[in-house]
């Protein structure tokens, strides 16, 4: 089955709710990284975006209180992802205040144009970069994960739907499919797995999946599982397949290129998506008939026509949650602490993914507690969640090797 021009995943209610909702969560997040997102997915149509003074009608404890610059950010967010540009429809964004509104006006927009989407990396580099993505072929690969997954009843996420591997397993899977969404973020793991059927498929990423393993938690063995947005430990995917799970597929891709390989062996080697021809030397991928191309960040090995190995990341950034986080710009950040000489930020392995730690040399005589009680509270105002260092080390000097090289040390 797949979408028809009567189809459009937008004209679902569902669908387009989340997808707003979640746009302007993420947004909300970067404009203002040391405060939790106001804004819920369970809240109603009738909550108000801007503060009062911005033409909101209710208080401002009854919305997001959004101030001018942060109105004008939330909107754009809509416009570059949906491209209301493209319908001229975008300033009604700032004369109409409710997200019920932001919702009917997205509707009307993407009933004049909708042939495109666009999806923003994390901007961990400091610069987020914009991916535009064809609605055809995002239809495509919804197309094939139904074909590769079978018969779906429910799918029942963990993830949200505004980046691309939520949008394309949570928005378009399930209108390919036929198959209801039932949102599951804020549960406990094992109580979603508790609940968990035949048929039922649950999208999550490589942490919640390690989360799922050491819950123990009994898995339908007519259930099965998707994971991405970083490489799956091969131990938690054993654990899960050995709580019963009956498959677990791990798509591997990115923001730029879409779903590229998947495996439902975690030993094994990638599938690649019949769509995709991979280079010679496997470091770039094209698309058979439209010839869109795109590099990969990992080293990867030709295994077999259309097998391939990932041997490690290209880039220097690390996954934290499902999300690229670069260890150098948090340590630019944390240097421009009036209190920090130098610092230094590394990952350290834990359950299921990886953290960051953080070693800084001060440039005052305060005491060490001293400095990172201040510290601490800062650097949580101006990075993300996932950016934010677990462990926090105080010393005279970075640690060092005898060729000068910086060293690793134990955590703090």
């Amino acid at each position: 089955m797949s979408l028809t021009p009567s189809g459009q995943w937008w004209a679902d209610q569902d669908f387009l709710t989340r997808v707003v909702t979640d746009l302007l969560t993420g947004e909300l997040r970067r404009l203002r990284p040391g405060s939790p997102a106001p804004l819920s997915r369970v809240l109603g149509p009738g909550l108000q975006i801007g503060a009062p003074g911005t033409g909101a009608a209710g208080p401002e404890s009854d919305g997001l209180g959004a101030d001018s610059l942060e109105l004008v950010s939330l909107a754009t967010a809509l416009v570059e992802a949906l491209h209301l540009h493209r319908s001229g429809i975008e300033d009604y964004l700032l004369v109409r205040r409710t997200l019920g509104e932001w919702i009917e006006i997205c509707a009307a927009g993407l009933a004049r144009f909708d042939e495109a989407l666009t999806f923003r990396t994390s901007g961990s580099t400091g610069k987020a970069k914009s991916c535009t993505h064809a609605t055809s072929s995002l239809t495509e690969e919804a197309d094939f994960l139904a074909g590769l997954l079978g018969p779906i009843r429910r799918v029942v996420t963990l993830v949200p739907c505004h980046h691309i591997y939520g949008f394309l397993f949570t928005v378009m899977l399930p209108r390919v499919a036929g198959a209801p969404v039932v949102d599951a973020r804020g549960r406990m793991p094992s109580r979603v797995c508790a609940d968990l059927a035949d048929g039922d498929l649950l999208v999550a990423t490589p942490d919640m999946w390690a989360a799922v393993a050491r819950s123990g938690a009994v898995l339908p063995s007519g259930a099965a599982g998707t994971s991405s947005t970083a490489r799956l430990d091969a131990g938690v995917a054993r654990a899960v397949r050995d709580q019963g799970l009956g498959r677990l597929v791990e798509v591997y891709g990115s923001s730029e290129t879409g779903g590229i390989g998947w495996r439902d062996d975690a030993d094994g080697p990638f599938h690649l998506f019949p769509y995709w021809e991979l280079s010679q030397d496997g470091s770039a991928v094209s698309h058979v008939r439209s010839g869109k191309a795109g590099t990969l960040p990992d080293r990867t090995v030709i295994v077999s026509p259309g097998r391939f190995s990932l041997t490690g990341r290209l880039d220097a950034a690390v996954q934290v949650g499902g999300v690229n986080v670069f260890p150098g710009k948090v340590a630019d950040v944390l240097q421009s602490h009036p209190d920090v000489a130098e610092a230094a930020v590394r990952a350290f392995p834990v359950e299921g993914g990886e953290r960051l730690k953080a070693f800084v040399v001060p440039s005052s005589g305060r005491s060490d507690e001293a400095i990172l009680d201040d510290l601490i509270p800062w650097a949580h105002a101006r990075l993300t969640t996932e950016e934010r260092p677990r462990s926090w080390t105080v010393g005279m000097a970075l640690p060092r090797d005898p060729m000068g090289k910086l060293a690793d040390w134990p955590l703090g």
